[in-house]
């Protein structure tokens, strides 16, 4: 039985910086991949720019160069595809996870592979840095299933001149909104509070503001969507008072969650507050052997972690592992 000192789920930013701590370390990881390296980043919009400047998303000491003061999405692919390439990480590929158990002393891993093989790995250690973007915070409501439903924003131009509610108040909601304004769609914004998100970008907020203003832009504060159906979308406003919408698409843009339930079955607790348990220094799970890194280690939302502070995870697991093979 061939069995690995170590295996990483998921080849994220925070999956790839935990493989070149290991390595460095000199522990040689191997990345079960689902999709493909950065996948959660691939998923962006096209042109979006991130809001961390290019030395706070660095990995493995390789410099994050750019021309521009935010690096934007291609060049954080580029950049993290780099990293993997330059230490040679052993990434299986669009290969899922299905089962994390202990068995015979160390961790049996089950998996699927593209092309429905499954797959046995044995490993003394595994870390989980799934991300959260595979699992979107649905509504609920009648209609969120039809294909004029999306989670995800890629780009404003299919939209042209379409009828577009966008259910969310987040930098997202309000990034989408004004680059869907400016292609000629038709922009609805419905969100819960009863003013603009105080974590909107302060540069950007002017924008949003300004376009509504005008009526370029049409926001309903106070207000939630109830029922989507095929040419129409139901708002429900804070009194209870009903209203149809002509609607060709609608953008659910209400964040992600970590796979809490992959955790679960794999064996770790959650606290009553519905967090992971783990230690902050070395980031183990009350599985010994078993860890988190990355995003599914948030403890309120999916932002609270991100590559400025999820990179570093890897760096605890090493010195741990280190200290233990040492010891």
């Amino acid at each position: 039985m061939h069995k690995e000192v170590a295996i990483i789920i998921g080849a994220g930013p925070c999956g790839i910086a935990a493989a070149v701590e290991l390595q460095r370390a000199g522990i040689v990881p191997l990345i079960i991949e689902k999709q493909n390296i950065a996948h959660s980043i691939s998923m962006y919009p096209t042109y979006m720019h991130f809001f961390s400047s290019p030395e706070n998303l660095e990995i493995g000491d390789i410099p994050f160069t750019t021309a521009n003061e935010k690096p934007s999405r291609l060049e954080a692919l580029n950049y993290y595809r780099t990293v993997a390439l330059r230490h040679k990480l052993r990434v299986n590929a669009f290969e899922t996870v299905t089962s994390v158990k202990q068995a015979n002393g160390c961790f049996e891993l089950t998996s699927v592979d593209r092309f429905g093989e499954s797959k046995t790995y044995y490993s003394d250690n595994v870390i989980i840095a799934t991300g959260y973007f595979d699992h979107p915070n649905y509504l609920g409501i009648p209609g969120e299933q039809l294909d004029k439903v999306t989670h995800f924003f890629r780009e404003a131009h299919p939209y042209t001149g379409m009828n577009v509610a966008i259910i969310g108040g987040s930098n997202s909601a309000i990034d989408a909104a004004l680059e869907l304004e400016r292609v000629g769609a038709k922009v609805t914004i419905v969100y819960r509070g009863d003013t603009y998100s105080s974590s909107i970008k302060p540069w950007v907020r002017p924008s949003i503001e300004g376009k509504v203003s005008k009526g370029l832009i049409d926001i309903r504060f106070g207000s939630r969507v109830v029922e989507i159906e095929p040419r129409t979308v139901t708002i429900e406003k804070a009194d209870g008072t009903r209203e149809k919408l002509a609607n060709d698409f609608v953008l659910a843009l209400t964040g992600f969650h970590p796979d809490r339930q992959f955790m679960i079955e794999s064996g770790i607790r959650i606290e009553e507050e519905g967090f992971p348990h783990f230690d902050e220094t070395t980031m183990e799970t009350n599985v010994p052997g078993l860890f988190i890194a990355g995003v599914v280690a948030s403890r309120y939302e999916a932002n609270e972690i991100f590559i400025e502070s999820g990179r570093f995870h890897g760096r605890k697991i090493a010195e741990y592992l280190k200290s233990k093979q040492q010891a």
